[in-house]
């Protein structure tokens, strides 16, 4: 059963990186954005969103492991689908119909849906917490970036 689980975790957290990168283009509107000083280069971005949802996966696996009640599972289940639609949609924002400013105020969401994951999750199984704590790290760094680059490209 536990293996079944963490095949699950995996093609979810899977799908939804796939999903979310073909929302991601990199087309020319992007390139011709003034990014930041301190923007990361476009190559760490998808070497950390695979460590990202690779630790997702591991969470959600420990996590509908340790859950004791079918309730608990479903709750569980449902932090992780609505966080995966929230990120999958500020791809689409962003990149997609090219809304930064759009992007942003969704980001909030994101963000504050991590923190929700974070906290439910530590009253399951604390390591599985711990493990979702790269990703608020990255999207907190994302929507800096998010913040200014909007602001230097007159989004905002």
């Amino acid at each position: 059963m536990r293996i079944k689980l963490y095949l699950i975790t995996f093609s979810v957290s899977f799908l939804t990186a796939s999903i979310g990168g073909n929302f991601t283009v990199l087309d020319d509107w992007y390139y011709s954005l003034i990014q930041p000083s301190w923007k990361p280069d476009d190559l760490v971005f998808p070497i950390a969103w695979t460590i990202i949802f690779t630790l997702c996966a591991i969470s959600g696996g420990m996590l509908l492991s340790s859950a004791s009640t079918r309730s608990l599972k479903l709750k569980v289940t449902a932090c992780f689908l609505l966080n995966a639609f929230l990120n999958v949609w500020w791809s689409y924002l962003y990149f997609f119909i090219k809304r930064p400013d759009v992007a942003l105020l969704e980001v909030v969401f994101l963000w504050g849906s991590i923190i929700v994951l974070i906290s439910f999750s530590r009253t399951i199984n604390k390591v599985a917490s711990i493990l979702l704590i790269p990703y608020l790290a990255w999207v907190t760094l994302a929507s800096f970036l998010n913040y200014e680059t909007a602001q230097l490209n007159g989004y905002l």
